[in-house]
């Protein structure tokens, strides 16, 4: 995923699923620069880390 859909779903009022290597994560920030983002996994806001934007994929 490019760092400018992070964003956009970052911003967006609806839940849009994204996951990093299988596992549903919401996203908490970006930093644009390093083009990374701080993320959890669903259902657990405790375990946040941070993965490069293009290795998050978008699901529909």
């Amino acid at each position: 995923m490019d760092k400018n859909r992070v964003v956009e779903i970052l911003d967006s009022p609806d839940m849009i699923d994204v996951t990093y290597k299988g596992e549903k994560v919401f996203i908490e920030q970006v930093d644009e620069n390093y083009e990374k983002a701080r993320v959890f996994p669903l259902g657990e806001p405790e375990k946040h880390y941070d993965v490069e934007v293009k290795s998050l994929q978008e699901h529909s």
